[in-house]
């Protein structure tokens, strides 16, 4: 086993001589992984040719370095990726706008990602997500065309087809790897709705993260880890999925300061369907202070026979049902904000959502695990966040605690994920001045297992027992 000492020391080496920023955005924020491309100019061009010598580029380069200490005798790993990219876009023709974007990486030094661990047989689960999942040994031709569209822009309300980033309750830029999920489909964003805002459109392919391909909605799912059927055999939907696309609709309040809610719904053509309500309240107290409130619900049923006849191919069964709740109690003053949030999957069924397309929208949820695929589910997390050096330094605390079934009660855990605890130490830091344009991310996360019976070393591995550090550095242009 590595010495966890040895990943401390290679950071401290390393803190010093690269630049960063961190990817991971809150759900339902802009995605912003571009920096200056929301840049208006007063008037159209008068020509295509003006558009264009009057487009923008914006450059991005990253460094990251991944690394996991698992259970002794368990095989551990480490990796370093770095990568860059450049997107133009021109200015305004008649309120369109056309964009291109694309990205390369390179592994400049990490373990054999390809091999098995020798006790369970299991294969790398974190740092191969820093390149190409569908080809793990590829190390040097990592590069994806990322956006590809054309923008129709009137006042505050716009319409988007093509390759593009989204960031919704159920698909979303993800946490953290070198690049986000993105999609293919017709977007629109509209906000002349007397302060609402009503977003949603057609999905028709989609590129995970840690993939370079736009894959067919039905493909999309299952190239991540698979796990079980509702009777324990492996799932059989990878390839096996027929449908043809998502329609997705959201509405929302975002500019409230006292009251905001937003209702979303997706609808997977073929093979399911999920509701999310959520409504958050602000409310003033003594010495500038606020206390937060918020609850939410998801509720997810299959369309048809969840994507095929044959069960055993299936992703979502037939006439399926799932229902999350989830409340937050909040207080903030000042740079300082903490909450205590409470997730409750039932025993209606798992809660099922494809990790490819995003991370869980649940309150309770923490960085670098997951609740999708469970049921009969109890989370409680705090979370603490304080902000200083005029917002240059932000820190984070958080843990959870998250009572899952038996791993053998595979009719509610789909991956064989034991019961745990989580704690997650984040600190970021933005470069000003001579620097500016750098940003730093450290994020080290904890896990201990809390599972009431005795466990083999696979539901260990990768799961459990486990200490997992990240080095985030990027320079944004």
């Amino acid at each position: 086993m590595q010495d966890i000492r040895k990943v401390f020391l290679f950071f401290m080496v390393t803190m010093f001589v690269h630049p960063a920023w961190a990817q991971h955005q809150e759900i339902n924020t802009t995605p912003a992984i571009w920096t200056g491309t929301a840049k208006k100019e007063s008037n159209d061009s008068i020509s295509l040719l003006q558009a264009f010598q009057k487009g923008h580029f914006n450059g991005h380069f990253r460094y990251y370095f991944m690394a996991t200490d698992n259970a002794h005798q368990l095989t551990d790993y480490y990796a370093n990726a770095i990568g860059g990219g450049l997107k133009f876009e021109t200015a305004d023709f008649h309120h369109f706008r056309f964009g291109i974007s694309g990205f390369y990486i390179f592994n400049i030094g990490s373990s054999n990602l390809v091999r098995t661990d020798a006790v369970t047989n299991q294969t790398n689960r974190y740092e191969v997500g820093l390149f190409d999942i569908a080809d793990p040994s590829n190390k040097s031709n990592i590069d994806r065309l990322e956006e590809l569209y054309i923008r129709y822009q009137f006042k505050n309300n716009k319409l988007i087809f093509g390759k593009q980033l989204i960031n919704t309750p159920f698909i979303n830029l993800q946490d953290g790897r070198m690049r986000p999920t993105e999609i293919a489909g017709l977007w629109t964003e509209i906000k002349a709705l007397q302060k609402l805002k009503v977003e949603g459109g057609y999905i028709y392919k989609i590129s995970p993260r840690s993939t370079t391909a736009f894959y067919s909605i039905a493909n999309s799912i299952g190239i991540y880890s698979v796990g079980v059927n509702p009777d324990g055999t492996k799932s059989g939907y990878k390839s096996n999925l027929k449908s043809k696309g998502i329609l997705v609709a959201g509405v929302s309040n975002p500019n409230s300061k006292l009251v905001k809610f937003q209702l979303w719904n997706q609808f997977v053509e073929n093979i399911f369907n999920s509701t999310l309500v959520q409504v958050d309240f602000k409310k003033q107290v003594e010495n500038k202070s606020n206390l937060l409130f918020g609850v939410q619900s998801v509720f997810q049923h299959s369309i048809k026979n969840g994507g095929n006849s044959d069960l055993q191919k299936s992703y979502f069964g037939s006439n399926n049902k799932s229902l999350t709740y989830g409340l937050k109690f909040g207080w903030e003053r000042n740079n300082l904000e903490t909450s205590l949030n409470y997730n409750r999957i039932t025993t209606m069924g798992r809660y099922l959502m494809p990790r490819e397309w995003g991370r869980d929208p649940f309150f309770t949820f923490l960085p670098r695990e997951r609740n999708e695929g469970l049921a009969d589910v109890h989370a409680i997390t705090y979370k603490a966040g304080y902000t200083l050096l005029k917002e240059k330094l932000k820190t984070s605390l958080a843990l959870g605690y998250y009572n899952l079934p038996s791993v053998k009660e595979v009719q509610y855990n789909k991956y064989g994920m034991p019961s745990y605890t989580q704690m997650n130490l984040d600190i970021r830091y933005f470069f000003s001045g001579f620097l500016k344009g750098m940003d730093m991310q450290f994020l080290i996360m904890r896990k201990w297992n809390q599972a009431k019976e005795a466990l083999q070393e696979k539901y260990l591995f990768n799961k459990v027992k486990m200490t997992h550090v990240n080095l985030i550095l990027n320079f944004r242009f």
